[in-house]
């Protein structure tokens, strides 16, 4: 009878141990990631509006270090991202591509053998953009040399973890970041920069391998 004790203990402690997320692990998530802007601008040459920039889903990645058995570091990377651009008159205009970075510092909830782990997370997003171009509307319009100013804002996230077992994980997440630009383009040959907030809200659904 001690002898089956002890080998309940020692099982119970190697299935709490083999869902840990303990000090010192790190793992990579990769999934599907969609920036949903909550676009807002000044009027665009005061008579269009403001813009108009559209969702987007492209491979997400997610680098995490745990710091302790609750505190984690994480890092945002993805495959570009690309929005088209426009006006209610006047339709997409121009399409541009983004990188948006974001390191996190996070906590996690619960016990680090939990097998389910919520998380809340806080830190710093950088958006830089490229490949800014008009499309033919915004040419014929007499729309030229399109250019973003990069951005650099505060960010915050909540997710879960589903740990599968002691190597694998599911999880979504979603974030928040204040992304400000100013958009500058010429009008018939005259300069224009429009003050623009994309503040997009990002969700993540991925899988997890853990090291």
């Amino acid at each position: 009878m001690k002898k089956l004790a002890v080998a309940a203990l020692i099982l119970s402690s190697i299935s709490g141990g083999a869902y840990a997320h303990e000090a010192g692990e790190f793992f990579i998530r990769a999934g599907s990631a969609t920036v949903r802007p909550t676009e807002g601008s000044d009027n665009v040459l005061g008579k269009l509006g403001g813009f108009n920039v559209s969702n987007n889903t492209q491979l997400g990645l997610t680098f995490t270090y745990m710091a302790t058995d609750n505190i984690g570091v994480e890092l945002l990377a993805a495959t570009p991202f690309r929005h088209h651009v426009g006006t209610g008159p006047t339709g997409n205009i121009a399409t541009v591509n983004l990188l948006p970075p974001t390191l996190m510092a996070q906590w996690y909830f619960g016990d680090s053998s939990s097998k389910v782990r919520p998380y809340i997370g806080a830190g710093v997003n950088y958006t830089t953009f490229f490949n800014e171009k008009f499309n033919d509307t915004g040419k014929d319009a007499g729309l030229s040399d399109l250019s973003l100013k990069d951005s650099w804002g505060v960010a915050g996230q909540a997710g879960l973890d589903y740990l599968i077992n002691r190597d694998w994980l599911i999880n979504m997440s979603v974030w928040y970041m204040d992304i400000d630009t100013d958009v500058r383009f010429k009008a018939g040959g005259e300069q224009q920069s429009v003050s623009t907030r994309l503040d997009p809200w990002v969700f993540m659904f991925s899988a997890g391998y853990r090291f």
